[in-house]
């Protein structure tokens, strides 16, 4: 009897070794949304979503009351070509609503529910996004394994949250700075400032740009130089404020000058020269780096404008297109967008920023790539696929 015990034990044991329940929150998962023990995520009551291995996703609500569910517009709607108009669920007997879609890349996909007209995150989803926006849901689509945005046995660095106190916005603030996993502080190493968009955290850069493990896959590959990457909050004034466009970029750039760069290298061994800083961001953190760092030649040489520009670039740039040491004073400019959203809106203000710079005979590296729109599948990969392997670059 104690044998048989024994043994029912000890498979008890090994039962959840090399298992993966969706979204059980126990390994950094590349599939989370794979359903792979048949257990519904904790405190849930349904899978929602689930991926199949066709690369199908299945939504499901349980709303029985409800009138309507939809599937926002958004990143999934621009990837299949579905416009703006919601996917519809449809109701079962059990009350349960549910949706099917794809098949879809392998990515990670930000989405909302819609609830009779009310825009929801995804009750049943445990992977969530922090914002400065109301909650969104992420739906990761896995491949055959991990991406290259996902964490792998590689060494990894460091992602450090520094609170500081700004008498700029005259109140606390947060910086995150991820150290690669090579850093000696007897060593100096070239900075990047990474700011978001409309809406974002710093940590968004970490949790939906997957920044860090982006940085470490490509070091361990030997595609990228060892830098240190520092995410400030470029939310600098409320959003909505009606004179956002007029006063943001003052602002946020006496907020770089005065506390974010001073922080930096006091607290890391940096190299403090132009050549030695690099600043980029997506949306309006690309036009932050475009407007404040084609001014600041004396902190930037190093620029990211990812899916941003401005169509007025011939008179809003006029200074830094017609600066005449301005081809001395800047080492890389990359200019990017998804190929989907070069078919849109966005496409405007970067094609103008491209044309004015290639007027002006100014170099830079201008690339359209990738499966998808003004999202973070985007902004992922401009960083993995060109922006980071050819930054430091000689």
């Amino acid at each position: 009897m104690k044998r048989i015990l024994f043994s029912i034990v000890a498979i008890y044991m090994l039962l959840p070794l090399g298992l993966s329940a969706q979204q059980a929150n126990v390994n950094l998962d590349f599939n989370p949304h794979k359903n792979t023990e048949g257990l519904t995520p904790f405190s849930a009551p349904l899978n929602s979503p689930e991926v199949h291995d066709d690369r199908r996703v299945t939504f499901r609500l349980n709303a029985p009351d409800a009138k309507r569910v939809e599937l926002n517009p958004g990143a999934i709607h621009t990837v299949l070509d579905k416009g703006r108009e919601p996917m519809l669920f449809t109701q079962g007997d059990d009350g349960i609503w549910t949706l099917t879609i794809g098949p879809l890349p392998p990515d990670m996909y930000a989405y909302h529910l819609r609830v009779d007209g009310v825009q929801i995150a995804d009750p049943n989803n445990t992977y969530a996004a922090f914002t400065a926006m109301p909650p969104y849901s992420q739906l990761v689509v896995h491949g055959d394994g991990p991406a290259y945005y996902d964490a792998q046995n590689v060494p990894h660095g460091i992602v450090s949250r520094h609170v500081y106190h700004s008498a700029v916005t005259n109140g606390e603030r947060e910086l995150y700075v991820y150290t690669p996993p090579c850093y000696d502080s007897s060593k100096k190493y070239p900075v990047l400032y990474l700011v978001g968009g409309s809406g974002e955290l710093p940590s968004n850069w970490v949790f939906d740009g997957r920044v860090n493990f982006i940085m470490d896959n490509l070091l361990a590959e030997g595609k990228a130089e060892p830098m240190i990457i520092a995410i400030p909050n470029n939310q600098i004034i409320h959003r909505n404020h009606p004179q956002h466009s007029e006063l943001t970029f003052d602002i946020f750039e006496r907020e770089l000058r005065e506390h974010v760069i001073p922080l930096v290298d006091k607290s890391y061994s940096t190299l403090q020269s132009p050549k030695g800083r690099a600043i980029s961001g997506l949306s309006m953190g690309g036009r932050h780096s475009m407007f404040i760092g084609f001014r600041s030649l004396d902190l930037f040489a190093n620029f990211g404008i990812l899916s941003a520009g401005d169509v007025h670039a011939e008179t809003s740039l006029a200074h830094f297109l017609s600066d005449p040491g301005v081809h001395n004073k800047v080492d890389y400019l990359f200019v990017g967008q998804g190929t989907k959203e070069a078919q849109g809106f966005f496409n405007q203000r970067c094609q103008a920023l491209h044309e004015a710079l290639k007027n002006h005979e100014i170099e830079h590296e201008y690339y359209i790539g990738g499966h998808a729109g003004h999202d973070w599948n985007t902004w992922r990969h401009l960083l993995y696929y060109r922006f980071l392997p050819n930054l430091w670059k000689e």
